[in-house]
């Protein structure tokens, strides 16, 4: 409905000869979009631009772990920073380039408590000036392109002249992409998972948003579940960000160099789709990767198609024991009737 809507409108199209890095994405995604799932979704995509989880300053510069790991195959990608500390964001962002990654995205998005103690993610909208400063820090630590993925308002600061003002401020330092998801978030009183479906969607700000800074790249996020929505989009912005759609459909994603690039390629298979997966997944268990960290992204790859429920069941029920190989992923795929 919102989209009929919005269509009903009198919008000027978006014309341009060159498709910005953003015109498909797919979102970062706590827990899900991590590099396993990403050379997953390469497989299917050679034009389709990648996100990291976010990634916090601290975890970066502080921590332990190795949170930048990549694959060469996974371009282009990009990695979300979460912060507000613009010399801590430099010294992150610096790290990824260095890592090969090709952007950086600061979040100004994320609603969770424990992301606004630590003074980052959506209630960042509240202070553009930091932003902004961020984002150039970031810029000239790098040199690559350095975007922001925000919402449409926080709270009560939710009119359409707080939102130009946010994105006037943050582009006057040097921001031109801007991917924008199209519901507000309350900073209490709902959770995550709640922000993502209650606070309604309010596609025609975004499409105003772009009329307004015609000079800027602004993509939209939010609710969309098809390419033939993408495409709607499309005509009005520069780019449209999917998210747990493309998580629950994987297989979508091999229509979209053809639908949304105008690349020609052959479209894969499902099956061919496996059959890339499956040196991948040798090579990960031989460098002591575990089965179901790589395969849990799989399950949705036969989705529709008779024999999907039986794929899932058996990498569920098999892939986390002790010393799963690729025979259990091979095992799964007989119990698929091939069309």
């Amino acid at each position: 409905m919102l989209l009929n809507n919005a269509l009903k409108q009198q919008s000027t199209p978006v014309t341009t000869s060159v498709y910005p890095s953003n015109r498909f994405s797919i979102a970062p995604m706590l827990d899900w979009t991590d590099r396993h799932c990403r050379y997953f979704h390469r497989v299917m995509s050679k034009n389709t631009l990648l996100y990291s989880e976010m990634v916090t300053t601290g975890a970066i510069l502080y921590g332990k772990g190795d949170y930048l790991r990549k694959d060469d195959a996974e371009h282009p990608v990009c990695l979300q920073l979460g912060g507000f500390a613009a010399a801590d964001l430099a010294r992150s962002a610096l790290a990824g380039k260095e890592r090969g990654y090709d952007e950086i995205n600061l979040n100004v998005g994320c609603p969770s408590d424990r992301v606004q103690n630590g003074r980052f993610g959506a209630c960042l909208m509240a202070e553009a000036d930091l932003v902004g400063d961020a984002v150039k820090a970031m810029q000239d630590a790098t040199g690559l392109p350095v975007s922001v993925k925000t919402r449409i308002g926080i709270d009560d600061l939710d009119s359409y002249e707080f939102l130009c003002d946010f994105v006037r401020t943050v582009a006057d330092k040097g921001c031109d992409t801007f991917i924008v998801h199209a519901r507000k978030a309350w900073l209490s009183g709902l959770s995550p998972k709640q922000n993502r479906d209650i606070p309604p969607l309010d596609y025609e700000r975004v499409y105003q948003l772009k009329k307004d800074f015609p000079q800027l790249t602004i993509a939209i996020n939010g609710g969309i579940k098809t390419l033939d929505e993408c495409e709607t989009h499309l005509q009005y912005l520069d780019g449209v960000m999917l998210g747990r759609e493309v998580y629950a459909n994987p297989y979508l994603l091999s229509s979209v160099d053809q639908r949304l690039f105008g690349d020609q390629s052959t479209i894969l298979s499902r099956f061919e789709v496996l059959e890339k997966m499956y040196p991948y997944i040798e090579q990960q268990l031989s460098d002591g990767a575990y089965l179901n960290h790589i395969v849990r992204h799989m399950l949705g790859l036969f989705q529709g198609v008779p024999g999907a429920r039986a794929w899932r069941r058996h990498l569920s029920e098999n892939a986390h024991i002790s010393g799963s190989g690729i025979e259990v992923v091979q095992k799964a795929a007989s119990l698929v009737i091939e069309s």
